[in-house]
C-alpha cells in the first residue's frame, strides 16, 4: 500500500530557518516521505541552501516560480507535483517532532480519517518554546472551525485516497488562503480529527505575515464575508472569538499554557 507523504513546503526568503525545517523531516521516523519546497522568487540565497539539500537527498525537490505569486499558489504547485496519498503541510519556518509523521498516519489509517491536525507549540524567531500549547479538538466540521480558530498549518494532513485533491487547490489571496481551504475541505462533507499530541512547533516570527495583526484582522474579515459569504451577524460572532483566541495565543508566560476549544 502507497503510504508516502507528500511534504508541502513554500518558502520566500527563509534562509534563516530553512535548514532546520529540512532537517526535522530528515529527522522523522517515518521515512516514506518527500518534500517539495516551492521557492517563491527569494532574494536571498535560499535556494541555495535547498540545493545543498537536495543534492544530498533525493527525496527533496526545489521548484522555482517564475514570479511572486504567495504561498497559496506556491502549495498549490507544491501539491499538483507530488505523488504522495498523503500530503502534509510545513511552512518553511516550522518544525517537526520526529515522531510526527509516523504518528499521524498511523492515526488517520487506525481511524480511517482523510483531514487531521495535531497539536502543537509556539516558538519564537530562535526556536525557544513560549510556553504556549495549542490543542486540538476531538473532531470539527465547517462550524467548528469557524467558531474556534484551532488549525494551524503545520500539523494539517490530508488523505488523498479520501479527500479529492481538486479540494487543496488554494484560493488566489494572499492571506488566509490556509484557513480558506480547510473551509472547502470540511464544507464539502469531511471532517478533521484531531491528534491530541504536540508533534510540531510553530514559530512566531516577528516579521511574519501572520503577526502583522491589522493585516490579519482584515484578512480573516474578507475571509467570512467575502470567501465564505457568511451572514453578517454570524460573521461578528465568529470574528469575536477568533479575536478572543488569537489575543490568548500570543500572551506567553514562563510556565506552560494549554489553549483548547471551547
Amino acid at each position: 500500500m502507497n503510504n508516502m507523504v507528500s511534504v508541502i513546503t513554500p518558502a520566500y526568503n527563509s534562509s534563516r530557518y530553512i535548514s532546520k525545517t529540512i532537517e526535522s523531516v530528515q529527522a522523522q521516523t517515518f521515512r516514506e516521505w518527500e518534500m517539495i519546497i516551492v521557492d517563491d522568487c527569494s532574494t536571498d540565497n535560499t535556494c541555495e541552501i535547498v540545493e545543498q539539500y537536495a543534492h544530498a537527498d533525493p527525496r527533496i525537490v526545489l521548484i522555482r516560480q517564475e514570479k511572486n505569486a504567495g504561498a497559496g499558489a506556491a502549495r498549490t504547485r507544491a501539491m499538483r507535483a507530488s505523488v504522495g496519498r498523503f500530503i502534509a503541510y510545513l511552512d518553511a519556518d516550522d518544525i517537526w517532532k520526529p515522531e510526527k509523521l509516523e504518528k499521524q498516519v498511523q492515526f488517520m489509517l487506525d481511524n480511517d480519517c482523510g483531514f487531521s491536525c495535531t497539536s502543537y507549540e509556539v516558538i519564537d524567531d530562535d526556536g525557544k518554546a513560549l510556553g504556549k500549547e495549542v490543542h486540538m479538538l476531538p473532531c470539527v466540521d465547517y462550524v467548528g472551525f469557524l467558531t474556534n480558530n484551532l488549525l494551524q498549518t503545520v500539523g494539517i494532513m490530508v488523505d488523498t485516497d479520501k479527500v479529492d485533491k481538486d479540494l487543496l487547490v488554494m484560493p488566489d489571496i494572499r492571506r488566509r488562503q490556509d484557513a480558506a481551504t480547510w473551509l472547502q475541505i470540511l464544507k464539502a462533507g469531511h471532517k478533521c480529527y484531531g491528534v491530541d499530541v504536540i508533534l510540531a512547533e510553530y514559530r512566531r516570527a516577528q516579521n511574519s505575515l501572520s503577526s502583522n495583526k491589522l493585516k490579519a484582522v482584515k484578512g480573516i474579515w474578507k475571509l467570512y464575508r467575502e470567501i465564505e459569504h457568511l451572514p453578517l451577524p454570524f460573521s461578528c460572532y465568529c470574528f469575536v472569538r477568533y479575536a478572543v483566541l488569537a489575543v490568548w495565543k500570543r500572551i506567553y508566560r514562563p510556565h506552560r499554557q494549554v489553549v483548547t476549544g471551547q
